[in-house]
Protein backbone atom coordinates (compact mmCIF):
# COMPACT_ATOMS: atom_id res chain seq x y z
CA UNK A 1 0.00 0.00 0.00
CA UNK A 2 3.12 2.36 0.01
CA UNK A 3 3.23 5.04 2.50
CA UNK A 4 0.91 7.35 4.47
CA UNK A 5 0.42 10.01 6.76
CA UNK A 6 -2.34 11.08 9.32
CA UNK A 7 -3.04 14.72 9.30
CA UNK A 8 -3.19 14.86 13.14
CA UNK A 9 -2.79 18.89 13.39
CA UNK A 10 -3.26 21.57 10.79
CA UNK A 11 0.25 22.83 10.87
CA UNK A 12 1.28 19.62 10.23
CA UNK A 13 0.83 19.75 6.42
CA UNK A 14 4.08 21.02 5.38
CA UNK A 15 5.35 18.15 6.28
CA UNK A 16 3.21 15.70 5.24
CA UNK A 17 3.30 17.17 1.09
CA UNK A 18 6.93 16.84 2.01
CA UNK A 19 6.50 12.93 2.94
CA UNK A 20 4.48 12.54 -0.03
CA UNK A 21 6.43 14.75 -2.69
CA UNK A 22 9.25 12.11 -1.55
CA UNK A 23 7.65 9.28 -2.57
CA UNK A 24 5.25 10.09 -5.29
CA UNK A 25 8.33 11.46 -7.22
CA UNK A 26 10.79 9.07 -5.86
CA UNK A 27 13.63 8.62 -8.66
CA UNK A 28 13.30 5.13 -8.89
CA UNK A 29 10.41 3.42 -7.19
CA UNK A 30 7.70 6.25 -7.24
CA UNK A 31 4.57 5.23 -5.59
CA UNK A 32 1.25 5.99 -4.41
CA UNK A 33 0.92 8.32 -0.91
CA UNK A 34 -2.14 8.06 1.30
CA UNK A 35 -3.11 10.94 3.42
CA UNK A 36 -5.50 10.51 5.88
CA UNK A 37 -7.55 13.60 7.33
CA UNK A 38 -9.58 12.97 10.11
CA UNK A 39 -13.03 14.03 10.31
CA UNK A 40 -12.14 16.74 13.24
CA UNK A 41 -8.83 18.50 11.51
CA UNK A 42 -10.86 19.09 8.30
CA UNK A 43 -12.49 22.49 8.69
CA UNK A 44 -9.87 23.89 10.83
CA UNK A 45 -8.24 26.86 8.71
CA UNK A 46 -4.30 27.66 8.94
CA UNK A 47 -2.15 30.54 8.61
CA UNK A 48 0.79 28.94 6.39
CA UNK A 49 3.72 30.90 4.84
CA UNK A 50 3.27 29.34 0.78
CA UNK A 51 6.66 29.99 0.13
CA UNK A 52 7.08 27.36 2.76
CA UNK A 53 5.78 24.53 0.97
CA UNK A 54 7.79 21.67 -0.79
CA UNK A 55 8.11 21.82 -4.23
CA UNK A 56 8.65 18.89 -6.44
CA UNK A 57 11.69 17.25 -5.93
CA UNK A 58 14.73 16.81 -7.96
CA UNK A 59 17.03 14.12 -8.81
CA UNK A 60 20.35 13.95 -10.36
CA UNK A 61 21.09 10.40 -12.16
CA UNK A 62 23.77 8.61 -9.72
CA UNK A 63 26.55 6.39 -11.03
CA UNK A 64 28.81 4.09 -8.93
CA UNK A 65 31.40 5.42 -6.76
CA UNK A 66 33.95 2.65 -7.53
CA UNK A 67 35.48 1.56 -10.84
CA UNK A 68 36.37 -2.08 -9.94
CA UNK A 69 32.91 -3.47 -10.34
CA UNK A 70 32.12 -1.66 -13.57
CA UNK A 71 35.14 -3.07 -14.69
CA UNK A 72 34.54 -6.69 -13.33
CA UNK A 73 30.83 -6.50 -15.72
CA UNK A 74 32.98 -5.33 -18.56
CA UNK A 75 35.00 -8.75 -18.46
CA UNK A 76 32.20 -10.32 -17.64
CA UNK A 77 30.19 -9.13 -20.25
CA UNK A 78 33.23 -9.47 -22.85
CA UNK A 79 33.90 -13.06 -21.74
CA UNK A 80 30.68 -14.78 -21.35
CA UNK A 81 29.65 -17.08 -24.02
CA UNK A 82 25.80 -17.35 -23.51
CA UNK A 83 24.77 -13.76 -22.26
CA UNK A 84 21.02 -13.01 -21.09
CA UNK A 85 19.35 -9.34 -19.83
CA UNK A 86 16.24 -9.95 -17.51
CA UNK A 87 14.42 -6.75 -18.50
CA UNK A 88 12.63 -5.22 -15.11
CA UNK A 89 9.58 -3.02 -14.76
CA UNK A 90 12.56 -0.77 -14.37
CA UNK A 91 14.22 -0.69 -17.32
CA UNK A 92 11.19 0.74 -19.39
CA UNK A 93 12.34 4.58 -18.90
CA UNK A 94 15.49 3.08 -21.23
CA UNK A 95 14.25 1.28 -23.93
CA UNK A 96 17.32 2.53 -26.13
CA UNK A 97 19.69 2.33 -23.75
CA UNK A 98 18.90 -1.49 -23.01
CA UNK A 99 18.84 -2.19 -26.63
CA UNK A 100 22.34 -0.59 -27.48
CA UNK A 101 23.66 -2.97 -24.62
CA UNK A 102 22.46 -6.03 -25.80
CA UNK A 103 24.11 -5.41 -28.94
CA UNK A 104 27.18 -4.37 -27.98
CA UNK A 105 27.54 -7.24 -25.58
CA UNK A 106 25.45 -9.96 -28.03
CA UNK A 107 23.16 -10.42 -25.12
CA UNK A 108 19.53 -11.57 -25.40
CA UNK A 109 17.11 -10.01 -24.09
CA UNK A 110 13.63 -11.50 -21.55
CA UNK A 111 10.91 -9.35 -21.33
CA UNK A 112 9.16 -9.26 -17.84
CA UNK A 113 5.31 -8.58 -17.96
CA UNK A 114 5.89 -4.73 -17.36
CA UNK A 115 7.78 -4.64 -19.69
CA UNK A 116 6.72 -5.47 -22.95
CA UNK A 117 7.94 -3.57 -25.91
CA UNK A 118 11.15 -2.64 -24.61
CA UNK A 119 12.68 -3.82 -28.12
CA UNK A 120 10.98 -4.26 -30.90
CA UNK A 121 9.11 -7.72 -31.16
CA UNK A 122 10.64 -8.22 -34.31
CA UNK A 123 14.53 -7.68 -33.33
CA UNK A 124 16.11 -10.84 -33.25
CA UNK A 125 17.63 -10.50 -29.54
CA UNK A 126 14.02 -9.64 -28.52
CA UNK A 127 12.74 -13.59 -26.35
CA UNK A 128 9.79 -12.27 -25.17
CA UNK A 129 8.78 -12.94 -21.44
CA UNK A 130 9.72 -16.01 -19.53
CA UNK A 131 9.02 -17.45 -16.42
CA UNK A 132 5.74 -20.11 -15.61
CA UNK A 133 3.74 -18.12 -18.23
CA UNK A 134 6.49 -17.82 -19.99
CA UNK A 135 7.23 -18.50 -23.66
CA UNK A 136 9.27 -21.07 -25.26
CA UNK A 137 12.04 -18.46 -26.40
CA UNK A 138 12.03 -16.91 -23.33
CA UNK A 139 12.54 -19.86 -21.00
CA UNK A 140 15.42 -21.01 -23.16
CA UNK A 141 17.59 -18.08 -22.95
CA UNK A 142 16.55 -18.55 -18.73
CA UNK A 143 17.69 -22.00 -18.74
CA UNK A 144 20.72 -22.05 -20.46
CA UNK A 145 22.24 -18.68 -20.32
CA UNK A 146 25.67 -18.49 -18.28
CA UNK A 147 25.39 -14.69 -17.25
CA UNK A 148 21.97 -13.14 -15.98
CA UNK A 149 22.57 -9.16 -16.36
CA UNK A 150 19.45 -8.12 -14.17
CA UNK A 151 18.39 -4.47 -15.21
CA UNK A 152 15.52 -2.90 -13.16
CA UNK A 153 14.33 -6.23 -11.79
CA UNK A 154 12.63 -7.33 -8.74
CA UNK A 155 12.84 -10.96 -8.93
CA UNK A 156 9.40 -11.85 -8.48
CA UNK A 157 7.77 -14.57 -8.31
CA UNK A 158 6.64 -14.87 -11.43
CA UNK A 159 10.15 -15.64 -12.86
CA UNK A 160 11.94 -16.58 -10.07
CA UNK A 161 10.08 -19.21 -8.48
CA UNK A 162 8.74 -21.04 -11.51
CA UNK A 163 11.71 -23.24 -11.93
CA UNK A 164 12.56 -21.66 -15.05
CA UNK A 165 14.89 -19.04 -13.16
CA UNK A 166 18.73 -19.43 -14.26
CA UNK A 167 19.96 -23.06 -13.25
CA UNK A 168 23.24 -22.35 -15.14
CA UNK A 169 23.77 -19.35 -14.02
CA UNK A 170 27.31 -19.07 -12.69
CA UNK A 171 27.49 -14.88 -11.98
CA UNK A 172 25.28 -12.03 -12.36
CA UNK A 173 25.61 -8.43 -13.19
CA UNK A 174 22.61 -6.26 -11.34
CA UNK A 175 22.37 -2.77 -12.02
CA UNK A 176 19.59 -1.10 -10.24
CA UNK A 177 18.92 2.17 -8.26
CA UNK A 178 18.21 0.44 -5.51
CA UNK A 179 20.56 -1.01 -3.24
CA UNK A 180 18.37 -4.10 -2.11
CA UNK A 181 17.11 -5.01 -5.52
CA UNK A 182 20.63 -4.75 -6.44
CA UNK A 183 22.31 -7.33 -3.94
CA UNK A 184 19.26 -10.06 -4.59
CA UNK A 185 21.44 -12.20 -5.53
CA UNK A 186 24.51 -14.31 -4.78
CA UNK A 187 27.71 -14.32 -6.68
CA UNK A 188 26.74 -10.38 -8.15
CA UNK A 189 28.43 -7.61 -9.24
CA UNK A 190 26.21 -4.96 -8.17
CA UNK A 191 26.32 -1.68 -10.16
CA UNK A 192 24.13 0.24 -7.80
CA UNK A 193 23.18 3.68 -9.49
CA UNK A 194 20.93 5.54 -12.50
CA UNK A 195 20.51 2.66 -15.47
CA UNK A 196 20.86 4.75 -17.98
CA UNK A 197 23.93 6.02 -16.80
CA UNK A 198 25.61 2.47 -15.76
CA UNK A 199 24.60 1.13 -19.20
CA UNK A 200 26.35 4.12 -20.74
CA UNK A 201 29.33 3.39 -19.16
CA UNK A 202 29.26 -0.04 -19.74
CA UNK A 203 28.67 0.87 -23.33
CA UNK A 204 31.87 3.16 -23.24
CA UNK A 205 34.30 0.33 -22.57
CA UNK A 206 32.57 -2.32 -24.25
CA UNK A 207 33.16 -0.13 -27.17
CA UNK A 208 37.00 -0.62 -26.66
CA UNK A 209 36.61 -4.23 -28.33
CA UNK A 210 37.42 -7.37 -27.13
CA UNK A 211 33.78 -9.38 -26.63
CA UNK A 212 33.72 -12.77 -27.26
CA UNK A 213 32.00 -14.38 -30.67
CA UNK A 214 28.37 -14.98 -29.31
CA UNK A 215 27.27 -16.15 -32.87
CA UNK A 216 26.20 -19.48 -31.90
CA UNK A 217 24.49 -18.26 -28.87
CA UNK A 218 22.23 -16.03 -30.80
CA UNK A 219 21.57 -18.39 -33.69
CA UNK A 220 20.21 -21.35 -30.64
CA UNK A 221 18.20 -18.66 -29.40
CA UNK A 222 16.63 -17.46 -32.85
CA UNK A 223 15.69 -21.08 -33.28
CA UNK A 224 13.90 -21.20 -30.40
CA UNK A 225 12.27 -17.98 -31.10
CA UNK A 226 11.22 -19.37 -34.39
CA UNK A 227 9.44 -22.03 -32.35
CA UNK A 228 7.59 -20.16 -30.02
CA UNK A 229 6.25 -18.05 -33.21
CA UNK A 230 5.35 -21.45 -35.08
CA UNK A 231 3.75 -22.56 -31.86
CA UNK A 232 1.29 -19.19 -31.32
CA UNK A 233 0.40 -19.56 -34.91
CA UNK A 234 -1.17 -22.72 -34.82
CA UNK A 235 -2.68 -22.22 -31.81
CA UNK A 236 -4.48 -18.87 -33.66
CA UNK A 237 -5.46 -20.84 -36.34
CA UNK A 238 -6.62 -23.94 -34.64
CA UNK A 239 -10.10 -22.68 -34.88
CA UNK A 240 -12.88 -21.94 -32.69
CA UNK A 241 -13.11 -25.14 -29.60
CA UNK A 242 -16.54 -27.05 -28.58
CA UNK A 243 -16.95 -25.82 -25.12
CA UNK A 244 -19.25 -27.40 -22.49
CA UNK A 245 -20.64 -24.18 -20.81
CA UNK A 246 -21.31 -22.16 -24.09
CA UNK A 247 -22.71 -25.22 -25.62
CA UNK A 248 -21.17 -24.20 -29.37
CA UNK A 249 -17.76 -23.76 -30.46
CA UNK A 250 -15.59 -20.16 -29.51
CA UNK A 251 -12.75 -18.53 -29.62
CA UNK A 252 -10.00 -19.84 -27.05
CA UNK A 253 -8.14 -16.95 -25.28
CA UNK A 254 -5.16 -16.77 -26.98
CA UNK A 255 -7.49 -16.61 -30.21
CA UNK A 256 -9.43 -13.55 -29.06
CA UNK A 257 -6.30 -12.08 -27.12
CA UNK A 258 -4.59 -11.76 -30.58
CA UNK A 259 -7.75 -10.64 -32.71
CA UNK A 260 -8.34 -7.88 -29.85
CA UNK A 261 -4.29 -6.82 -29.78
CA UNK A 262 -3.92 -6.72 -33.61
CA UNK A 263 -7.00 -3.88 -33.66
CA UNK A 264 -5.15 -1.86 -30.91
CA UNK A 265 -2.06 -2.19 -32.38
CA UNK A 266 -4.14 -0.88 -36.18
CA UNK A 267 -5.18 1.89 -33.85
CA UNK A 268 -2.65 2.96 -31.97
CA UNK A 269 -4.62 1.95 -28.90
CA UNK A 270 -3.18 1.71 -25.21
CA UNK A 271 -4.06 -1.79 -23.88
CA UNK A 272 -4.52 -2.66 -20.13
CA UNK A 273 -4.62 -6.19 -19.06
CA UNK A 274 -6.37 -6.97 -15.60
CA UNK A 275 -5.34 -9.38 -12.87
CA UNK A 276 -5.84 -13.44 -13.70
CA UNK A 277 -6.33 -15.60 -16.83
CA UNK A 278 -6.46 -13.03 -19.44
CA UNK A 279 -3.52 -11.25 -18.07
CA UNK A 280 -1.48 -14.40 -18.11
CA UNK A 281 -2.59 -15.17 -21.42
CA UNK A 282 -2.06 -12.00 -22.80
CA UNK A 283 1.61 -11.00 -22.33
CA UNK A 284 2.61 -14.18 -24.08
CA UNK A 285 0.46 -13.03 -27.20
CA UNK A 286 1.04 -9.47 -27.70
CA UNK A 287 3.72 -7.95 -30.11
CA UNK A 288 4.66 -4.64 -28.96
CA UNK A 289 7.41 -2.92 -30.76
CA UNK A 290 7.96 -0.48 -28.16
CA UNK A 291 7.26 0.53 -24.19
CA UNK A 292 3.90 1.92 -23.41
CA UNK A 293 1.56 -0.11 -26.15
CA UNK A 294 0.55 -2.55 -22.87
CA UNK A 295 0.49 -1.87 -19.39
CA UNK A 296 -0.38 -4.04 -16.57
CA UNK A 297 -0.59 -4.40 -13.00
CA UNK A 298 2.38 -7.14 -13.50
CA UNK A 299 0.92 -9.82 -12.06
CA UNK A 300 -0.09 -8.33 -8.26
CA UNK A 301 -3.77 -9.64 -8.48
CA UNK A 302 -5.62 -6.27 -8.53
CA UNK A 303 -8.50 -7.38 -10.10
CA UNK A 304 -10.61 -4.42 -12.15
CA UNK A 305 -7.44 -2.52 -12.68
CA UNK A 306 -7.47 -2.46 -16.34
CA UNK A 307 -11.33 -1.34 -16.26
CA UNK A 308 -10.15 1.19 -13.81
CA UNK A 309 -7.26 2.59 -15.63
CA UNK A 310 -9.48 3.62 -18.57
CA UNK A 311 -10.89 6.13 -16.44
CA UNK A 312 -7.59 7.93 -17.06
CA UNK A 313 -8.31 9.03 -20.97
CA UNK A 314 -11.41 10.59 -19.17
CA UNK A 315 -9.51 12.69 -16.58
CA UNK A 316 -6.68 13.46 -18.90
CA UNK A 317 -6.18 17.16 -20.46
CA UNK A 318 -5.47 14.95 -23.94
CA UNK A 319 -7.20 11.42 -23.37
CA UNK A 320 -6.27 8.37 -25.80
CA UNK A 321 -7.98 5.71 -26.63
CA UNK A 322 -7.98 2.81 -24.78
CA UNK A 323 -9.23 -1.15 -24.49
CA UNK A 324 -9.68 -2.95 -20.90
CA UNK A 325 -8.61 -6.62 -21.60
CA UNK A 326 -10.69 -8.24 -18.53
CA UNK A 327 -12.18 -11.37 -17.61
CA UNK A 328 -15.63 -12.01 -16.12
CA UNK A 329 -14.57 -12.20 -12.52
CA UNK A 330 -12.28 -9.16 -12.67
CA UNK A 331 -14.49 -7.06 -14.58
CA UNK A 332 -16.92 -7.86 -11.45
CA UNK A 333 -14.80 -6.46 -9.46
CA UNK A 334 -15.48 -2.77 -10.02
CA UNK A 335 -18.81 -2.56 -12.96
CA UNK A 336 -19.24 0.84 -10.54
CA UNK A 337 -16.41 1.49 -13.92
CA UNK A 338 -19.55 1.44 -16.24
CA UNK A 339 -20.81 5.01 -14.63
CA UNK A 340 -17.62 6.12 -14.00
CA UNK A 341 -16.61 5.95 -17.50
CA UNK A 342 -19.88 7.68 -19.15
CA UNK A 343 -19.54 10.60 -16.12
CA UNK A 344 -16.22 11.39 -16.90
CA UNK A 345 -16.16 11.10 -20.72
CA UNK A 346 -14.07 8.31 -21.86
CA UNK A 347 -13.62 6.60 -25.12
CA UNK A 348 -11.97 3.43 -24.81
CA UNK A 349 -13.58 -0.10 -24.80
CA UNK A 350 -13.98 -3.37 -22.62
CA UNK A 351 -13.87 -6.57 -23.48
CA UNK A 352 -14.97 -8.83 -21.22
CA UNK A 353 -13.18 -12.48 -21.88
CA UNK A 354 -15.95 -14.45 -20.19
CA UNK A 355 -15.53 -18.28 -19.24
CA UNK A 356 -17.29 -18.35 -16.44
CA UNK A 357 -14.74 -19.11 -14.14
CA UNK A 358 -11.97 -17.82 -12.40
CA UNK A 359 -9.32 -19.50 -14.92
CA UNK A 360 -6.10 -18.88 -13.70
CA UNK A 361 -6.97 -20.19 -10.44
CA UNK A 362 -8.74 -23.35 -12.07
CA UNK A 363 -5.16 -24.11 -14.06
CA UNK A 364 -3.18 -23.89 -10.83
CA UNK A 365 -5.82 -26.46 -8.96
CA UNK A 366 -5.52 -28.77 -12.18
CA UNK A 367 -1.67 -28.51 -12.47
CA UNK A 368 -1.03 -28.83 -8.95
CA UNK A 369 -3.89 -31.03 -7.71
CA UNK A 370 -5.35 -32.60 -10.89
CA UNK A 371 -8.94 -31.04 -9.80
CA UNK A 372 -10.11 -28.09 -10.03
CA UNK A 373 -12.43 -27.11 -7.03
CA UNK A 374 -14.86 -24.35 -6.79
CA UNK A 375 -13.39 -21.58 -8.91
CA UNK A 376 -17.20 -21.22 -10.72
CA UNK A 377 -20.84 -21.05 -10.27
CA UNK A 378 -24.16 -21.75 -12.40
CA UNK A 379 -24.58 -17.96 -12.54
CA UNK A 380 -25.24 -17.12 -16.13
CA UNK A 381 -24.56 -13.34 -16.50
CA UNK A 382 -25.81 -11.37 -18.90
CA UNK A 383 -22.60 -8.83 -19.60
CA UNK A 384 -24.66 -6.78 -22.73
CA UNK A 385 -27.59 -6.77 -21.08
CA UNK A 386 -25.98 -5.53 -17.71
CA UNK A 387 -23.96 -2.69 -19.40
CA UNK A 388 -26.61 -1.82 -21.36
CA UNK A 389 -28.61 -0.92 -18.92
CA UNK A 390 -26.11 2.27 -18.26
CA UNK A 391 -27.30 4.91 -20.34
CA UNK A 392 -24.45 6.44 -22.47
CA UNK A 393 -22.67 2.42 -22.96
CA UNK A 394 -22.38 0.55 -26.34
CA UNK A 395 -22.79 -2.80 -25.22
CA UNK A 396 -22.28 -5.44 -27.85
CA UNK A 397 -21.47 -9.00 -28.65
CA UNK A 398 -17.88 -10.33 -29.88
CA UNK A 399 -18.99 -12.77 -31.83
CA UNK A 400 -17.56 -16.29 -32.18
CA UNK A 401 -14.68 -15.69 -34.43
CA UNK A 402 -11.37 -13.26 -34.97
CA UNK A 403 -13.24 -12.01 -37.78
CA UNK A 404 -16.74 -11.12 -35.27
CA UNK A 405 -14.60 -9.86 -32.74
CA UNK A 406 -12.64 -7.02 -35.12
CA UNK A 407 -15.78 -6.11 -36.56
CA UNK A 408 -17.58 -5.43 -33.11
CA UNK A 409 -14.36 -3.65 -31.55
CA UNK A 410 -14.69 -1.27 -34.93
CA UNK A 411 -18.23 -0.47 -33.99
CA UNK A 412 -17.39 0.08 -29.92
CA UNK A 413 -14.38 2.37 -31.33
CA UNK A 414 -16.63 4.54 -33.74
CA UNK A 415 -19.00 4.96 -30.46
CA UNK A 416 -17.82 8.14 -28.87
CA UNK A 417 -17.68 6.83 -25.48
CA UNK A 418 -17.31 4.32 -23.50
CA UNK A 419 -18.69 0.71 -25.06
CA UNK A 420 -18.68 -3.06 -23.82
CA UNK A 421 -17.49 -6.30 -26.11
CA UNK A 422 -18.78 -9.28 -24.78
CA UNK A 423 -16.62 -12.75 -26.24
CA UNK A 424 -17.38 -15.97 -25.09
CA UNK A 425 -14.13 -17.66 -24.80
CA UNK A 426 -13.25 -21.60 -24.37
CA UNK A 427 -12.18 -23.29 -21.14
CA UNK A 428 -10.92 -26.86 -20.15
CA UNK A 429 -8.29 -29.37 -21.05
CA UNK A 430 -8.00 -29.00 -24.59
CA UNK A 431 -4.15 -27.62 -24.78
CA UNK A 432 -4.99 -25.39 -27.62
CA UNK A 433 -7.26 -23.57 -25.02
CA UNK A 434 -4.13 -21.37 -23.38
CA UNK A 435 -0.64 -20.40 -23.96
CA UNK A 436 0.67 -22.84 -21.87
CA UNK A 437 2.64 -22.68 -18.15
CA UNK A 438 5.96 -23.87 -17.69
CA UNK A 439 8.38 -24.96 -14.78
CA UNK A 440 6.57 -25.78 -10.72
CA UNK A 441 5.80 -22.50 -9.57
CA UNK A 442 7.12 -22.82 -5.37
CA UNK A 443 3.08 -23.10 -4.17
CA UNK A 444 1.37 -26.65 -2.77
CA UNK A 445 2.51 -29.59 -3.77
CA UNK A 446 5.49 -28.05 -5.49
CA UNK A 447 7.03 -26.51 -2.82
CA UNK A 448 9.50 -28.87 -1.41
CA UNK A 449 10.90 -29.63 -5.36
CA UNK A 450 11.15 -26.13 -6.15
CA UNK A 451 12.60 -24.89 -2.78
CA UNK A 452 15.19 -27.98 -2.85
CA UNK A 453 16.06 -27.15 -6.17
CA UNK A 454 16.66 -23.35 -5.36
CA UNK A 455 18.83 -24.45 -2.53
CA UNK A 456 20.92 -26.49 -4.62
CA UNK A 457 21.35 -23.60 -7.06
CA UNK A 458 24.41 -21.68 -7.52
CA UNK A 459 22.94 -18.40 -7.08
Amino acid sequence: MSQAYTLHTPEALRNALRMGASCVYHPFKAAPFYLNLPLNTQPQKLDIRLDSLPTIPTYEPTIPAADHNLLEAVELLKSTGKVAIKAGGGSRPFASQVRALAEAAGAVVVEAPGSLGILPDSHPQNMHVGGSKGSISGNYAMQEADLLVAIGSRAVCQSDCSGMGWPKAKHVININADPVDVQHYAQTTALNGDIGEVVKLLLSELSKGGVSNKAEWLKDCAAKKGDWTAFKSDLYAAGAVNDEVWHRGVMTQPQAIKAAADFCKKHDAIKFFDAGDVQANGFQVVEDDRVGETITETGASYMGFAVSALIAGGVAEEGRYSVAFTGDGSFMMNPQVLIDGVEHGVHGTIIIFDNRRMAAISHLQLAQYGNDYRTNDGVAVDYIAMANAVEGVLAISGGHSAEDLSEALEKARAHKGLSVVHVPVYHGENPIGGMGAYGNWNVGNWCDDVQDKYLKMSI
